[in-house]
């Protein structure tokens, strides 16, 4: 006998979509991750590289908290990485799809540096370190507008725009610094006879042994940045503007929104916070410019804007999070002679689980009862 109904099996398993999920199921996922991936870590370092994975973890927990000065190194690592990420955060929460950071942290960093070698002499102090900070996020303003114009009037793709800019932005200052240096093997700490353009080291009475350092004027200014745009992104109206912009532009257009304008407003914000990264590597960490100077932090950052979800407060935690792997991770090669790889499988695992977690915790699987079928 036939049916004029189909019968359609039930898929094995269904993704389906959360609708809200709490602050705290979010922490226990999250920390269920961490917690599993060392569990995989664990077996990893015994069976493939044959040590004690306690005294493992041990001498990562060192690498970053054994010793004041260690710390500080830390705290400059985090000071970097994140304000690339709060530079990335109105970008993204755009949907503007912003890799070039690297690029845009190199040209302020150039320009920085230029503005050292060329007028140190020159300027007073007060002055000098103002025209750094101004061109600096100049130049990154300019190379992040660029990509932005061209998608606002051309809809051309950012991801592969900002991508290639990267590599001009890093030839230009492969260029730049062999001019720089001219018969000299290596260009140097730049400035070494008077430190023109060096932050000067600046101490915190409470913690004189963590943060008396040329880099703690870095770590203070990307604090005050992380409270400006928390702020900014929710309490203001270009901040409101981004979001609506982010949900749909064609929403943002019947509620009269400019999409072109908060387009390339937007990613001169971005670019200008790269360019001030720049302005803070080499001012206050470095005193010099190559073509590692971003040190790929470009790319990390985009990481860290994304498991935040663009709130600067999280990212801060997250950046503290993949400093301390890192720095984890060269210490474990340090103390047992181990290759990078090696080290970097373990921090590897500990990164893919918490990207991991963020399935589960934005999307739920739901699975066949036995023998359930659904008619159509």
């Amino acid at each position: 006998m036939s049916s004029n109904h189909s019968v359609h099996r039930e898929p094995a398993v269904r993704i389906v979509k959360r609708d809200t999920v709490t602050m705290g199921k979010k922490i226990f996922v999250r920390a269920a991750a961490i917690l599993l991936a060392l569990v995989v870590d664990a077996f990893f370092i015994f069976f493939v590289t044959g040590l004690n994975p306690l005294s493992v973890y041990r001498v990562m927990f060192d690498g970053t908290f054994m010793t004041p000065i260690r710390f500080s190194w830390a705290l400059r690592d985090l000071a970097t990485l994140l304000c690339i990420g709060i530079a990335l955060a109105p970008a993204f929460r755009m949907r503007f799809w912003n890799v070039g950071a690297e690029g845009q942290v190199l040209v302020g960093g150039l320009v920085t540096a230029l503005v050292m070698v060329r007028c140190g002499q020159s300027l007073p102090t007060p002055l000098l370190f103002l025209v750094m900070f101004v061109t600096s996020i100049a130049a990154g303003a300019v190379w992040g507008m660029i990509p932005s114009f061209f998608k606002a009037f051309w809809n051309t793709n950012e991801t592969l725009f900002t991508l290639m800019m990267n590599y001009v932005a890093t030839s230009i200052v492969a260029c730049m610094t062999n001019i720089m240096r001219g018969q000299a093997s290596s260009l140097g700490k730049l400035n070494m006879s008077n430190q023109a353009g060096w932050f000067p080291q600046f101490g915190i009475t409470f913690l004189p042994d963590i943060l008396n350092q040329r880099y703690t004027i870095n770590i203070l200014s990307v604090i005050l940045l992380m409270f400006g745009m928390f702020l900014y992104m929710k309490y203001s109206k270009q901040g409101y503007e981004i979001a609506v912009v982010g949900e749909s532009e064609n929403t943002a257009r019947y509620a009269g929104i400019n999409v072109r304008k908060v387009t390339i407003r937007t990613m001169l914000i971005s670019g200008a916070i790269c360019g001030f990264a720049g302005f803070l590597i080499v001012a206050g960490r470095d005193q010099t410019i190559s073509t590692a100077s971003a040190g790929g932090q470009g790319f990390t950052a985009i990481i860290v804007a994304w498991l935040a979800k663009f709130n600067t407060f999280y990212m801060a935690l997250i950046s503290f999070l993949l400093v301390f792997l890192s720095r984890g991770a060269s210490e474990i090669a340090s103390a047992y002679s181990l290759n990078d790889f090696a080290a970097s499988i373990i921090e590897g695992i500990i990164l893919f689980f918490i990207l991991g977690s963020e399935f589960f915790i934005n999307y739920r699987m739901i699975f066949r009862g036995s023998g359930k079928e659904v008619q159509a």
